[in-house]
């Protein structure tokens, strides 16, 4: 195993998105690329959805056998929204990442270049401003399946760190117990979690996965509140009217190997979480339980995965 730095000054993100609006959205994010650097981030994670948004409560016009012109036009405004990758937005992330010399985690809605379909897609930049990570979304959760499609390449790409392989898995992903097997196997250290869940079960989740994976758990999670809909959305009244004022609080959290809260989950307000993860516990805590390796039995199970 290569020698990797031992540690990492890790930053979150919790903010909240600029909905239906990719321009807004981008400087936002260029302006917390900026400021974490400034406070000697070199691994920067942004939420699920950050660009344009994850707009929570909405249907688009969509029930079983039937849709509306006013859903429709409300999913084209979205689709208009979001971004290509490769793209005007990536080149400019890429270039905020190479100014500040870190390594940048970002969830998306991704334009297809070439088709009608939108992903729920998690970006990794390099410290040179480079792509090495694009991760779509398995299987869209819910209702999601009427605004994005089931990721049709990109399943486990792994970013190569000073740290270790680091890789996300999107929200509801995290509940697909062979998708997280699927990253043990490649020696994950850090798990990046964008995702929307401020449910109290999730915070069960994530420190069991820490546990389980024997890895940081990065849980990046937003706020949203109903102020952040554009007032001339044509489904405003039937859809986001009924919403409640705050609708995700947050909960935004870092936990290291052992199940432990290296920081506390930040609720209702807008931070950028710091911590400084010792990566030597990745290896200690392996020593009883490795769950790809001395405690595994791939001589009884065994998982087979499509990369692409």
């Amino acid at each position: 195993m290569k020698q990797l730095k031992s540690t990492c000054r890790l930053a979150v993100v919790q903010a909240e998105p600029k909905l239906f609006d990719k321009e807004a959205g981008l400087q936002q994010t260029l302006v917390f690329i900026r400021r974490a650097a400034a406070q000697g981030a070199e691994l920067i994670v942004f939420p699920e959805l950050f660009i344009p948004g994850y707009p929570f409560g909405m249907n688009f016009g969509f029930s079983t056998g039937k849709r509306t012109p006013e859903g429709r036009a409300d999913w084209q405004r979205y689709y208009e929204a979001s971004i290509l990758v490769p793209g005007p937005e990536t080149e400019a992330i890429g270039a905020a990442a190479r100014e500040a010399g870190a390594w940048v985690s970002i969830g998306v809605s991704e334009r297809d270049a070439v088709t009608g379909t939108l992903y729920n897609s998690n970006l990794i930049f390099s410290p040179e401003g480079e792509v090495v990570s694009a991760h779509r979304k398995l299987k869209p959760t819910g209702s999601e399946r009427v605004v994005w499609g089931d990721a049709d390449r990109g399943f486990f790409p792994m970013a190569e760190t000073p740290w270790g392989p680091v890789a996300s898995l999107i929200c509801w992903e995290s509940y697909m117990p062979l998708a997280r097997v699927a990253l043990y196997q490649k020696g994950l250290t850090i798990y990046l979690s964008p995702n929307t869940n401020d449910n109290p079960e999730w915070q069960d989740t994530i420190r069991h996965i820490a546990i389980e994976g024997k890895c940081f758990f990065v849980n990046a999670d937003m706020l949203i509140s109903k102020e952040s809909y554009p007032k001339d959305l044509k489904t405003w009244e039937r859809d986001v009217s009924i919403l409640p004022e705050q609708i995700c609080r947050g909960g935004s959290c870092i936990v290291d190997p052992y199940g432990h809260y290296l920081t506390e989950p930040v609720w209702d307000d807008e931070a950028i979480i710091l911590a400084d993860l010792d990566m030597t516990q990745v290896y200690a805590s392996r020593m009883e339980h490795d769950p790809c390796g001395h405690y595994s039995r791939p001589d009884v199970l065994e998982l087979r995965v499509k990369e692409d």
